[in-house]
């Protein structure tokens, strides 16, 4: 897996300070897409233990609250099983940081339906350790830039624990965020 950039103080793509991964790699390919080219599976630099070292040692400053993965698209099947190592160990270290997920992919109909498009052995438990998704592709006709941490009005910002243990999508309700 390649990565196209790495945002160690991002305040833009989930709640407070974050650290934010942009993986390398998408084939929904939205028109209008705010980074269409990290699209390229072979763009930026590899993924590697040193690059994962770095980003776990931004991650152990109090101020930071989570990580976010963003694209490209983190979800692609190709990436599940890395992305499956890596959060496993964020969440051991640290366990009161939140993880957040921007996918085009529909969390319920392709990732977690076993006959989903995305849905790989790696899935059920990658989304496990996840606290929110930010789904669906990218709409430029519903592009609307007062929305906070999403780009089309089509997105849903899901409460993941939530919607697992209700087996339905449960968005997250804060104030004007949906």
């Amino acid at each position: 897996m390649n990565y196209a950039t790495i945002k160690f103080n991002d305040i833009a793509n989930g709640t407070g300070v974050r650290v934010s991964l942009f993986v390398s790699g998408c084939t929904h390919r939205c028109k209008g897409c705010f980074n269409a080219e990290a699209w390229d599976f072979d763009y930026g630099e590899p993924f590697t233990r040193e690059v994962e070292e770095r980003i776990l040692a931004a991650l152990d400053h109090g101020y930071v609250d989570g990580l976010s993965l963003l694209g490209g698209e983190p979800m692609e099947p190709a990436h599940q099983r890395v992305l499956l190592s890596f959060l496993k160990e964020v969440k051991e270290r640290f366990p009161n940081k939140n993880i957040w997920c921007y996918t085009g992919y529909l969390l319920d109909e392709e990732l977690l339906d076993p006959a989903g498009r995305a849905h790989t052995e790696a899935t059920d438990e990658l989304v496990r350790l996840l606290d929110v998704v930010v789904d669906g592709r990218f709409e430029e006709d519903k592009k609307d830039i007062r929305l906070r941490f999403r780009g089309s009005s089509n997105q849903r910002i899901i409460d993941v624990p939530a919607s697992l243990e209700a087996g339905e999508i449960k968005l997250k309700k804060w104030g004007d965020y949906q």
